[in-house]
């Protein structure tokens, strides 16, 4: 690679508001490397498939790419290998490329999640609890991981494609044991059972509106937390804050799986909180 020419981008759908570009435009200027952060959007690239961008961008001679959804799993078997942690999360939201063309998969999600929880709601907030879990796709697998290593006692598991949600939860059980995890019954019961919520779908995002996650069953005991960061503010952080509930938007989460993102791809480790500041500037030129 190039370091003084370092070109990485995001891959997936409905991606245009993506702060990944300025996030990582700061980050390279501040290493002091030249590159670019390209969106490639299959919205707006009709015909393109998933393996046509990754061989593209392989002979353009990216450092790699980010994915987002609907490809974090798609990814998988179009890769040479995959990181440990990430074959045990089941998804894929970076990419690596080495010399020749050897593409890695990694998930930065799992501890951009983590250190986001952390921050804001911190780790006693999930140690022993029970937590709602909203989606089961790429970014709910990389959620469910991250709340076990946070401490929660169970994760009650609801999508609306059944095989999703029972293929986590046996992956889960087989690592955590089958105390770790049930599928919901009564997602409104359980959330109002619950110490916590997460939403891991993309309903809520620009294009994508709505809330699943039944606002009856919120409460103010409750911890809340989206994924999402388009807009930041989604239907359900604002039911759950309307109710009085601690709420953890996807702006964290963002931040921290771009800064391991960026080690990746450079070898250099970012300054967290610069790149917190710069997502809390573009996020305002952005939303203005």
């Amino acid at each position: 690679m190039n370091r003084r020419n370092v070109l990485i981008g995001l891959i997936g759908a409905n991606i245009q508001k993506s702060l990944a570009p300025a996030l990582h435009a700061d980050a390279l200027a501040d290493a002091g490397l030249d590159g670019y952060y390209h969106l490639m959007d299959v919205d707006l690239l009709p015909g393109r498939r998933l393996g046509q961008l990754l061989d593209a961008i392989k002979t353009a001679g990216f450092a790699g790419a980010n994915v987002t959804f609907p490809f974090k799993q798609d990814v998988m078997p179009l890769l040479d290998a995959v990181d440990p942690e990430c074959a045990q999360v089941g998804a894929v939201n970076t990419v690596t490329i080495a010399a020749g063309g050897r593409a890695i998969g990694y998930n930065t999600d799992r501890i951009g999640f983590r250190r986001s929880f952390e921050d804001s709601l911190g780790h006693g907030s999930a140690e022993g609890a029970t937590v709602v879990l909203v989606g089961s796709g790429g970014a709910g697998r990389a959620v469910a991981f991250a709340l076990m290593d946070l401490g929660v006692a169970t994760i009650v598991l609801y999508d609306r494609d059944d095989g999703r949600t029972k293929a986590l939860m046996a992956d889960l059980s087989s690592l955590y044991g089958a105390s770790s995890c049930r599928l919901a019954y009564d997602l409104e019961r359980d959330v109002a059972a619950a110490h916590g919520v997460v939403n891991a779908t993309p309903v809520g995002m620009h294009g994508i509106p709505g809330n699943p996650v039944p606002v009856s069953g919120l409460k103010a005991t409750h911890w809340a937390a989206d994924v999402i960061y388009s807009p930041i503010e989604t239907a359900f952080v604002r039911a759950a804050a309307a109710k009085g509930a601690r709420v953890l938007t996807g702006g964290g989460m963002c931040v921290h799986q771009a800064v391991e993102s960026f080690r990746l791809f450079t070898g250099i480790v970012p300054n967290a909180a610069r790149m917190l500041r710069t997502f809390a500037e573009a996020l305002a030129a952005r939303d203005k």
